[in-house]
Order: C-alpha cells, then sequence, then structure tokens
C-alpha cells in the first residue's frame, strides 16, 4: 500500500459468508473491512462462534486486511435512564467485544445513545459508567479491543452531537479511571453534516479537527465513517448516499479523506447498495477523492439508476 494512501474499508453484509466477505473486500480494493458479529436489531446474541471465523481471519491476513472493525448492535443504549434496558446494553457491549476478539477485531463501534428524558449531563454520566462496567466484565478476554464512540447526527435526546458533547463524554470517562487507549471516537461525515456542521466547506473542518485536537486529542480519532448524505445540514437525519452525490459533496468529503490530520485514522464507507455492487463504485471514489481526483458521474449498477441531491437543492434545516 502506498505510504500516503489511507486505510480504506467498507462495511460489508455477510449474508453470502465471512470468507466471501474477505473476498470481496480485496476484489473491491479495500484494506479494511466493518461486519456486524450478529443481527444488530436483537438482544439475542449466537451461542457459538461462526463455524468459518478461523478461515475469515486467515483470508483476511493473507490479503492484508485490516483493521477489522465491528459495529455493534443498534439496540446498545449506555446514555438510557431505564435500569433494565442499560443493563442490557452494558452486557451486549460486553458480548460484542467478546466477539470481536474472538474475529480479531481492533474496534467494537458503537453509537453514543440517547438520554431520553434526562439531561444531557446524566446521559454522559452513564455512558462512563456503562463503558467502565462493560470493560470491567469482559477483563482480559478482549484486551485487545477498542470500543470507539460515534458522534450523533442529534436526532431525539442524542448524546454526542458535537465535538463538547463528545469532550464531555471523554472527560466522564476519564473520571471513571477508565485507560484512554480502551476507548477511542468515530466521525460519521453524514452524522456530522445532519447535526449542523456545514463539512462541505474545507474551512469547517478544519476548525472541527482542530478542535478534536485541542479537547480530545487526535490520536484518539481512530475511525471516520466517509459518508454522503441524502438529508438537508441541520436536519438531525441520517440517510447515506453516494460519495459525492449527496450533499456534501465532492469538495468537503474530499478534504476529508486527504487531511493530514487523519492520516492514522481507518475510514470506513457506509454508503448504500453494498450488495449490489455499489460497495466497488464507492471504494473506487473514495480512492479518487484521496488523489484529489474529480470524480465522474455515478454508474448504473444492477439497473439501480442514482440520483444526486444538490446541497444548493434544498434549504438547511
Amino acid at each position: 500500500m502506498e505510504p500516503s494512501r489511507p486505510r480504506l474499508g467498507a462495511h460489508l453484509p455477510l449474508a453470502a459468508g465471512l470468507v466471501r466477505a474477505a473476498d470481496r473486500a480485496h476484489e473491491i480494493g479495500a484494506d479494511a473491512i466493518q461486519v456486524f458479529t450478529d443481527n444488530p436489531g436483537t438482544w439475542r446474541r449466537r451461542a457459538e462462534p461462526p463455524p468459518e471465523l478461523d478461515a475469515f481471519r486467515a483470508r483476511l491476513a493473507e490479503h492484508d486486511i485490516a483493521p477489522i472493525a465491528v459495529h455493534g448492535a443498534y439496540l446498545i443504549n449506555l446514555a438510557g435512564p431505564a435500569d433494565d434496558l442499560f443493563d442490557r446494553s452494558v452486557a451486549l457491549l460486553e458480548g460484542e467485544l467478546r466477539a470481536a476478539a474472538g474475529f480479531g477485531a481492533r474496534f467494537v463501534n458503537i453509537h453514543t445513545g440517547s438520554h431520553r428524558d434526562t439531561s444531557l449531563e446524566e446521559g454522559i454520566a452513564r455512558i462512563a459508567v456503562g463503558l467502565e462496567r462493560a470493560l470491567e466484565g469482559v477483563g482480559d478476554a478482549a484486551c485487545e479491543v477498542r470500543v470507539v464512540l460515534e458522534n450523533s447526527v442529534g436526532s431525539g435526546w442524542a448524546v454526542g452531537r458535537t465535538i463538547d458533547e463528545l469532550a464531555r463524554i471523554n472527560a466522564a470517562i476519564e473520571a471513571r479511571g477508565v485507560a484512554p487507549d480502551r476507548v477511542g471516537f468515530c466521525l460519521d461525515t453524514s452524522h456530522l453534516w445532519g447535526s449542523g456542521h456545514e463539512i462541505s466547506e474545507p474551512e469547517e473542518i478544519d476548525r472541527i479537527l482542530a478542535d478534536f485536537d485541542d479537547r480530545i486529542g487526535l490520536g484518539r480519532l481512530v475511525m471516520v465513517h466517509l459518508n454522503d448524505s441524502k438529508m438537508a445540514l441541520g436536519s438531525s437525519r441520517d440517510r447515506h448516499q453516494h460519495l459525492g452525490a449527496g450533499r456534501i459533496g465532492a469538495r468537503g468529503l474530499g478534504h476529508f479523506i486527504r487531511h493530514p490530520l487523519l492520516r492514522n485514522a481507518t475510514f470506513v464507507l457506509e454508503t448504500p447498495g453494498m450488495a449490489e455492487g455499489f460497495d466497488a463504485v464507492n471504494v473506487a471514489r473514495a480512492r479518487a477523492l484521496s488523489r484529489g481526483e474529480e470524480l465522474a458521474g455515478l454508474p448504473d449498477v444492477a439497473g439501480v439508476t442514482v440520483a444526486t441531491e444538490s446541497a444548493a437543492a434544498v434549504p438547511a434545516g
């Protein structure tokens, strides 16, 4: 891999099997991968590891695909006030960490969650307690796996919409004595846009990263979810779009992936149509952006024509 080229992965489905996902990542030119370990919408976890797990890890090593990131189940909400759901969220995160260790994953990426009808401060405090409990619960069984907290798009009672809120979460975690190398952060570009950060402008990206570095430290920013957005700026809605075909656009996304302060972060695509062939399309577009090239129009894949959203067409929300 070229020294200046960012580590780039995609969230790939596992419907065709783990080994097939590893091969597909290699085919599309990805050198990292993100997966679910199980159904992301259920509390129930499989009792035994997948039978292909050893072959999956061997194939990834053969293709030099790393790191592996696990996207945690959507039901995890450490910020929530209900005791039973909090306890189940901690237990589910523990399960994801153990499963991730079996996958050979470096990261378990989770959403920061919702404080519901309590305060932001209470939600942040619960996140810190929940992370402490989950990490203590797994102990050495997942000592190489890092929990990665993802910024929120801002809907509902969301926690983690701004760098300030992420910094306050980090301060609460540190106050609990959690080691910094056990918890990292992920910035999702679609979430930044939806929460009102005008990252179509390079100057705003520079400001965000400088703020993150000052408040938390860019060494803790280990992942970027590189996604365009179908929604208006500040809409608090999260609908991903193909790179350069959404309202953020190629200028902002290109500045992100080329940014010298992010050279050690892993970029992961969560763009639409991964199972229909758009995985290869978007990896190629990300590579073009990383080289500073202009993007061509989106091709039709599997008979699907993609409409392009214009940032100027809809007022910012």
